[in-house]
């Protein structure tokens, strides 16, 4: 057997020429290995945790055995034996505190921060240079304090203000779905802000799924794998990721996301994604990421009622100083219903013309600017004003509707429309066919018939109804 001093000396030459190779990314893996021996052929390893091994396994275990079989000039076929323990005696590196990571808290001490999750030393000024290039990226007014909380999203606000560590229980996942414009960029936005005020030392990661996937890329096309998933992975605190049903199709991307974030819920790191559409609903998605979504909390967000859009305006408008009556926000608000967005937008545009062309914003001038900017409402419901609600509610284009497509989500949506229709415009069963894409008769009837048994029996149906039903009643006020 070889003797101990051998041994030691073999692993170390062999571990630095691997270090050499990525000395960051070594340090940053290490930090969880302890080399606990070898000989007669076998090579003795503990790792931190499960994610830890495998990661070096699959990135710097194959270099090592190669290096460690030719200093032994031995015939190859090194054994790796793997424990398992949370606690290190001597790990291959250490993580060094820096700067204020070094001041040590004093026993007993407590930090009212820390049962969200905790934060391993790390360089303090790393840390500061990436929480400053996510501030700049940031919008300043996107904060929890200016978000307007009504029936439509006080769930989604609550749960958000959770996950960035402002009390109550915290979901992890949290997953916010809703259509464009009805706040999930603000509530992303503004849990970033509340981290990074509070939370000096804690890595934010806000990214768009389709930055996400082209840093994918990157890393692939220039061999940078190990930075990319440090990044998102060892070196993540929080992870938010915006419209994350931009990842539909693309396979590769969604298996290292998968991955992604299976090592962060493991260390209970806070994950929040936002999404047009349920995750039930998000098409071309794996089932075990669609199921990792839901195993968390699935917050929507509906189109505000009245009242809360007249609160959006006033608060708008007091962001912005622009001053507006009490008759000019309910007529903005009664006028832009389904888009918050374009609410606060048209508030702009009225301070903005108002500003240029030295004109009061009074009735008749927001009720002249309303007209060219609002969309127009139908005074009789049709099928098409329908279609379009169903929509809008499920998240899903008119073509979608009207296809062949089987999908369960775009067939649910589509049976929805027709029993709406038959039920609000009397349409007959032939007609509701022709409107539906040329369907047969017997599928409308089929289809009106499944709807009304759902509605009597599934709460969720009901909602789904309920809403719709409500949506199609604001537009005719």
């Amino acid at each position: 057997m070889q003797d101990t001093t051998t041994g030691n000396d073999i692993w170390l030459r062999a571990v630095e020429r691997t270090r050499s190779r990525s000395p960051a990314s070594f340090e940053q893996w290490f930090s969880g290995i302890q080399f606990d021996g070898l000989g007669d052929g076998v090579l003795e390893l503990t790792a931190r945790d499960e994610f830890v091994r495998d990661w070096v396994k699959d990135h710097f275990l194959p270099d090592l055995v190669e290096r460690i079989d030719q200093l032994l000039g031995g015939p190859g076929g090194l054994r790796v034996e793997w424990h398992i323990s949370s606690h290190l005696d001597s790990p291959v590196c250490r993580d060094e505190p820096h700067g204020d990571d070094s001041r040590a808290a004093a026993p007993g001490a407590s930090n009212s921060h820390t049962s969200v999750f905790p934060l391993p030393p790390r360089s303090e000024r790393k840390v500061r240079a990436a929480n400053a290039e996510l501030t700049a990226m940031l919008n300043p007014k996107h904060t929890f304090g200016n978000f307007v909380v009504g029936p439509s999203n006080e769930l989604a606000y609550a749960a958000a203000f959770a996950s960035a560590g402002g009390g109550g229980p915290r979901y992890n996942p949290l997953f916010l779905a809703g259509g464009t414009g009805l706040g999930k960029t603000h509530l992303m936005n503004a849990i970033a802000h509340k981290m990074l005020d509070e939370r000096a030392q804690a890595r934010v990661v806000y990214v768009s799924a389709e930055r996400f996937t082209n840093d994918f890329i990157e890393a692939l096309q220039h061999h940078r794998m190990d930075d990319f998933r440090t990044r998102y992975r060892n070196e993540c605190d929080v992870l938010l990721v915006d419209d994350i049903q931009f990842l539909a199709g693309r396979e590769q991307t969604q298996e290292e996301f998968f991955h992604t974030f299976n090592a962060l819920s493991e260390l209970d790191k806070p994950i929040v994604v936002t999404a047009d559409k349920y995750p039930q609903q998000l098409q071309r998605m794996p089932e075990r990421l669609v199921s990792r979504f839901t195993s968390g909390l699935v917050a929507d967000i509906q189109v505000p009622q009245l009242e809360t859009r007249v609160a959006i305006v006033r608060k708008k408008a007091n962001l912005e100083g622009i001053v507006i009556g009490d008759d000019i926000a309910v007529l903005l608000a009664q006028s832009i219903q389904s888009n918050v967005r374009e609410l606060e937008g048209a508030l702009i545009r009225l301070a903005a013309k108002s500003s240029l062309t030295g004109r009061p914003v009074d009735l008749e001038f927001a009720r002249s600017e309303l007209a060219m900017v609002a969309p127009h409402r139908p005074e009789h419901m049709s099928v098409t004003d329908i279609q379009r609600a169903v929509c809008s509610h499920f998240r899903l284009s008119t073509a979608e509707l009207l296809s062949k497509d089987r999908h369960k989500s775009v067939a649910f949506a589509r049976q929805v429309a027709m029993y709406l229709c038959r039920q609000r415009l009397k349409c007959s069963y032939p007609e509701l066919g022709r409107a539906f894409g040329n369907r047969d008769h017997t599928t409308a009837m089929s289809a009106v018939k499944r709807v009304e048994g759902l509605r009597n029996k599934d709460p969720q149906v009901n909602a789904h109804l309920e809403a719709i039903e409500q949506r199609l009643a604001s537009a005719q006020e």
